[in-house]
């Protein structure tokens, strides 16, 4: 079955499911310009915040990076979407790092609490990933129900599973490795009298294993999705009725 699907606006063509997932995930992450809008602001904000704890010029440089590229989207008349997620990002960071301010927080206080949220989301997310492949029900299925017409047709085949399962698992092991690294340093640093060498290896961390993380996540997941080529749909088999019309036999199409 061929189906088409807008990547942003315009029509797709998918006959399989690698090609469902690839055009999903293109449009999600907006290509190599939506990667990039999403992660500059943010890491200027984490260079700028940990190395100055001063959370106004972190908020302000972080802010005026995406706004040079918000005024570029808006010329070009193209989606805003990616830049308006690293601003998200940094407002709930810097929301946290405020509470932690107004609750009498020193800046070592609030730049644990600045990575407090990334940790939440990378839990959440990433439990709810692993959590849908123990169940046979992986996320990544539901990309491909949602161009195929049906959300939950891709279940009754096994393959679909199978192919559906591995790529979730591979979104879902960035999160999992960022936690697992992440957390432990975060606690040591709440424990410790001078948390600034946790508050390093955080910072180091949040910008060595977002993006690049990321990256070789889905470099993975384009390996894969090159290896195979399932159909969103199974044909029907052909039916010729018998000498009983009640029964029916599959027919072979001939060449």
């Amino acid at each position: 079955m061929t189906t088409s699907t807008p990547p942003g606006s315009g029509p797709v063509r998918a006959e399989t499911v690698e090609q469902v997932v690839r055009a999903q995930l293109s449009r999600a992450l907006g290509g190599k310009r939506g990667m990039v809008e999403a992660a500059v602001p943010t890491l200027i904000f984490t260079l700028t915040f940990l190395t100055t704890h001063e959370l106004r010029l972190g908020i302000g440089i972080s802010v005026a990076a995406a706004l040079v590229l918000l005024v570029a989207r808006l010329v070009q008349r193209s989606t805003v979407q990616f830049v308006l997620n690293s601003l998200v990002g940094i407002g709930i960071g810097a929301f946290f790092a405020w509470r932690s301010a107004q609750g009498g927080g020193s800046a070592d206080e609030q730049a644990l609490a600045y990575f407090l949220p990334g940790m939440i989301y990378n839990g959440v997310y990433g439990a709810l990933m692993v959590l849908s492949v123990l169940v046979r029900w992986p996320l990544v299925g539901f990309m491909v129900g949602s161009v195929a017409g049906d959300p939950t047709e891709w279940h009754r085949d096994p393959q679909v599973v199978r192919l559906c399962s591995n790529l979730t698992w591979m979104l879902a092991a960035p999160c999992v490795i960022r936690l697992a690294v992440q957390l432990p340093i975060w606690l040591a640093g709440r424990a410790a009298e001078d948390p600034s060498a946790m508050i390093a290896a955080l910072g180091v961390s949040k910008i060595a294993m977002g993006w690049p993380l990321q990256i070789l996540g889905l470099a993975g997941m384009a390996w894969l999705l090159g290896r195979n080529h399932t159909p969103v749909e199974a044909p029907a088999p052909t039916t010729v009725p018998t000498s009983d019309p009640e029964v029916t036999q599959p027919h072979p199409v001939s060449e």
